[in-house]
């Protein structure tokens, strides 16, 4: 049987190819694979809770609380599917588990971005693969945002109307923008069905297509090799095949993944729906973000209020802070390639600490990072008595460049107290060697 396929399938030639591929034997190596396990339970989960969601935004009774003939409660037909889902056996569970997948699928890629990025695995011939990279971060985040309104409560509305507002800041285009993105003036009675078709089928066919491109790329140029491979064959893969010991350590990672999925969801909820009822006109205080956009929201929060018109287009703080700003953070990440000047390939790992300015400027991103998301919570920082309202944007602003600066020249610091002890350690290898010979 096995050569009859063979014959026709070439299945052999599969084997040598792809299925014997040898995969490097280092722990940080499975945060893409955690990426990819995520991809797959959230289309899963996704699929199962489509068969219950409604996408629509006509108003029906509530069957929870119908009220009475004369006055119906009346609400949107999304908000009451997710109503219905919340009631059904393990409907709760299943969106605890879409929702935390999610998000460990988003740090799951920052991590692994991190990783490519410290050790220089974006340097020639991987290029490519760094872009399609920051692609897939992008696009997972936009996927997760859609997800995060279908249930239509007041919440998920106030939070839409704020991303319409966004995209309406944009100067000469954005109203048209706006209403082409969201299916007219919000709120109207298509922008449900219009972010649903994002959220199931342009935006995961999207990610679809560059984790495969992803993917591919990697087969094709091998991944970087961990230090250790230089020792054992210098210029050779070294690692375990993909089909004999690879997979099977897949395989007890996704049960492990999915275990703490899990886990997870048995005892953290997540968004109330029935706390914040339907969408309404009374608005939602101190409205946040998840975590991976908190950073744009503390942007918005403590830039001045501008506003000025350039060429007959208005430029206001809203599209600053939350658009130029954030496109110039993401460009200078696709610019980190370009800026290396290396022209040989790059076959192994590096350790960061030799290259003490792309380790210094990566932490000072991500504490500029850090600082913009504490200052999404500037309310809470006035009302707690940590900051007070005339000082919080003077505060959060030095903190701005400050922090990045110091956690920089931090960086050297202790970069270069490493190379003293490692000279150190050279000294009397070399001493002690010394005194062997004699």
């Amino acid at each position: 049987m096995n050569q009859w396929l063979d014959d026709r399938l070439h299945i052999s030639r599969l084997n040598d190819k792809f299925l014997r591929k040898a995969f490097p034997v280092h722990h940080s190596f499975f945060l893409g694979e955690i990426t990819l396990f995520s991809l797959i339970i959230l289309i899963l989960t996704g699929i199962l809770l489509a068969l219950s969601y409604e996408p629509s935004n006509s108003m029906v009774v509530n069957s929870f609380d119908p009220g009475t003939a004369d006055a119906p409660n009346l609400v949107p037909a999304a908000y009451h599917s997710a109503l219905k889902i919340n009631a059904a056996p393990f409907g709760d569970m299943l969106r605890r588990i879409h929702h935390w997948t999610a998000n460990i699928m988003v740090a799951a890629a920052v991590i692994h971005m991190m990783r490519v990025y410290f050790t220089g695995a974006f340097k020639k011939p991987r290029e490519i693969n760094w872009w399609i990279g920051m692609l897939l971060l992008i696009f997972s985040a936009l996927t997760a945002v859609t997800g995060y309104v279908l249930p239509y409560d007041n919440y998920a509305y106030n939070t839409l109307k704020v991303i319409y507002s966004i995209a309406a800041s944009i100067p000469w285009v954005g109203e048209w923008v706006a209403q082409a993105a969201f299916a007219g003036k919000f709120p109207g009675d298509g922008v449900i069905p219009r972010v649903y078709g994002y959220h199931i089928m342009l935006l995961p066919g999207i990610l679809l297509a560059l984790t495969g491109a992803h993917m591919l790329l990697m087969i094709k140029q091998k991944h970087t090799q961990p230090q250790y491979a230089k020792r054992v064959a210098y210029k050779k893969i070294v690692g375990v095949p993909l089909m004999t010991q690879q997979t099977p350590i897949m395989l007890m990672l996704t049960l492990l993944f999915a275990g703490i999925i899990v886990l997870f969801s048995a005892f953290i909820p997540v968004h109330p729906v029935e706390y914040f009822g339907p969408p309404s006109t009374t608005p939602i205080d101190n409205i946040k973000p998840d975590w991976y956009l908190l950073w744009v929201f503390g942007v918005l929060a403590i830039i001045p209020g501008i506003e000025f018109d350039f060429l007959g287009g208005n430029i206001n703080s809203e599209f600053i802070g939350a658009i130029l700003l954030p496109t110039l953070a993401i460009g200078a990440m696709f610019a980190v390639p370009m800026l290396d000047r290396s022209r040989e390939n790059l076959y192994y790992a590096e350790n960061p600490t030799n290259h003490p300015v792309r380790l210094g400027i990566g932490v000072a991103f991500m504490m500029l990072l850090a600082v913009w998301s504490v200052a999404g919570y500037k309310p809470e920082l006035i009302s707690s008595g940590i900051l007070s309202t005339e000082n919080a944007n003077t505060v959060l602003w030095i903190a701005t460049f400050l922090i990045p600066a110091l956690s920089y020249f931090f960086v050297q610091a202790v970069v270069r107290g490493i190379r003293s002890l490692r000279e150190a350690d050279e000294r009397d290898r070399t001493t002690h060697a010394a005194h062997a010979d004699d």
